[in-house]
């Protein structure tokens, strides 16, 4: 993981535990793949290209940016993040995909 370490010490305890969990599970373990699939939702990466703004400053400076502005508090994060967990776990078990009800979830997220 290796923007994971540098969002660390952006937020409270509860945020520091769950970054030092990720980064200690193995490579491509759930935690690690949730806690990406969180950061791409949250950060909207998928609607990022090549010659954006959030592009030309870089993946870790867009996460940083997007963990700080976080409206939400950590225990909203951690919450998002087991629904991100659930639903890889899902995916891995079944194929099945829970994305719809992510997104509806009501709590602070980045702003447009």
């Amino acid at each position: 993981m290796r923007v994971a370490p540098n969002l660390r010490d952006l937020r409270g305890d509860a945020w520091r535990d769950l970054v030092d969990q990720v980064c200690r599970s193995a490579d491509a373990s759930l935690e690690q793949i949730a806690f990406t699939l969180l950061l791409v939702r949250l950060s909207g990466c998928l609607t990022c290209h090549s010659h954006s703004y959030r592009a030309l400053r870089g993946c870790t400076l867009c996460a940083m940016h997007t963990i700080r502005r976080f409206r939400g508090e950590d225990s909203e994060l951690l919450v998002l993040f087991q629904y991100a967990r659930d639903e890889v776990d899902a995916f891995w078990e079944n194929g099945q995909v829970l994305a719809d009800f992510f997104s509806e979830i009501p709590v602070g997220g980045r702003d447009e």
